[in-house]
């Protein structure tokens, strides 16, 4: 069945982002898909997500690689204990790596490889199916953290091939090579 938008019902055709398109009509959880040129609707999404979020934690401008792996660990924790989903969509951006002008936060490249690896081993040795999705970063050398950070949950067994010790991943194929360079 088709989503016929609403948010654009006053806005005469000529006058819609650029990017949009009636066909990229979805729903998500509720909301409409958000376009990028689409500064009205961040309102209604804000408010949504306030209502959404069970477990806020916020960081200081500039917070460093320990406090944040602090949080991130307490926090994943306690979220597992309240309730173990059936799978983890974990959106891991690297706009908090240093010198990340819009993330404003000062997490080393290290800093962010131990961040993914810690989502993995709890969400894994949880056995929950973990679906990690790459976002943010706006600088050059994120594509190679974001590589070394993939090489890394490789290397330790957290994806790639099912292992006796964790066996969550119910796939036959390797999400990367068996050689990487």
């Amino acid at each position: 069945m088709l989503h016929t938008t609403q948010l654009y019902q006053h806005v005469p055709e000529t006058r819609w982002p650029i990017v949009y398109s009636p066909r990229y009509n979805i729903t998500f959880m509720g909301l409409e898909k958000l376009h990028p040129f689409d500064a009205g609707k961040w309102g209604k999404v804000i408010n949504f997500l306030k209502e959404a979020i069970r477990r806020k934690v916020e960081l200081e401008w500039g917070t460093e690689d320990d406090e944040y792996l602090d949080k991130v660990e307490r926090n994943i924790k306690k979220s597992l204990q309240e309730h173990l989903p059936d799978v983890v969509v974990y959106n891991a951006g690297t706009d908090i790596l240093e010198g990340d002008r819009l993330g404003g936060l000062s997490i080393s490249p290290a800093g962010i490889v131990k961040r993914d690896e810690l989502v993995f081993r709890m969400v894994r040795g949880r056995r929950v199916p973990i679906l990690m999705v790459t976002s943010g970063g706006y600088q050059k050398r994120t594509a190679r953290i974001i590589a070394d950070s993939i090489l890394n949950l490789f290397g330790l067994g957290l994806i790639g091939p099912e292992s006796p010790s964790v066996s969550a991943q119910n796939s036959d194929t390797l999400l990367l090579p068996p050689a990487v360079p």
